[in-house]
């Protein structure tokens, strides 16, 4: 029966082989997710070596941080913009959570991240969950949590009103969307913790700032730190 189905696995390989996320090329024998020269060439920021790196400045003056970063840069001329699609809108479940390891081996290196408590992921309204299947950045959140060995709490901040997309929206108008939005379910666990926020994509940081001002508004000794899968600038 093994026989049979690896058979049958390799035949459906052969006529519809998996595609790179970022290139669209046939992954080669071994490859998973990435064929090795995107593997290679992926625009890694490295901002998590770098205190006052460019993804903390777009929160500075709006709450205080520990510290932030985001795995690579999102050019929509490059591969980044393939793995993030297909992350949000095909089925990449994996493919976030993949990533998410990868990640999670650079921030555990870092000092300012060895005191996390909780990594906490930015929710989806629980229709929009539904319709998706899945909520990237809970997945993204685990692959962080594997790796750097920190528990995940992805139930405790809510989202209690549906908003609308960001996506072409100015600063102002992407705050107003998602002010208000968000909510905290059994408050006491975040006394006193550090909590990593995270989310796939940082770009003026409205959604990640409602969230942080959600957990901060407690006033129970909460610390915030951000990580995000990547950085459009």
């Amino acid at each position: 029966m093994a026989i049979l189905s690896d058979t049958v696995s390799s035949v459906i390989h052969l006529f519809y082989p998996e595609l790179c996320a970022a290139c669209q090329n046939p992954l080669g024998t071994g490859e998973q997710f990435l064929c090795l020269d995107c593997s290679i060439s992926l625009p890694k920021t490295g901002f998590h070596k770098t205190e006052k790196n460019p993804v903390e400045q777009v929160f500075w003056g709006r709450f205080p941080i520990v510290s932030a970063s985001a795995y690579m840069y999102f050019h929509k001329a490059a591969g980044a913009q393939n793995i993030l699609h297909r992350i949000k809108y095909r089925g990449g479940k994996e493919l976030a959570k993949t990533i998410g390891e990868w990640f999670g081996e650079d921030l555990a290196s870092m000092p300012l991240y060895k005191s996390i408590d909780y990594i906490v992921p930015v929710p989806l309204h629980k229709s929009k969950e539904r319709d998706r299947g899945y909520n990237q950045s809970e997945w993204f959140g685990q692959g962080l949590s594997k790796t750097m060995g920190i528990p995940m709490m992805g139930q405790n901040l809510v989202r209690i009103r549906k908003s609308e997309t960001q996506t072409r929206k100015t600063r102002e108008k992407r705050w107003q969307n998602v002010s208000g939005i968000f909510a905290v379910e059994q408050p006491e666990k975040f006394v006193n913790k550090h909590v990593l926020l995270v989310d796939d994509v940082v770009t003026t940081g409205a959604t990640l700032e409602a969230c942080a001002q959600t957990i901060l508004a407690l006033n129970c000794g909460s610390k915030i730190s951000i990580a995000t899968l990547a950085f459009a600038n």
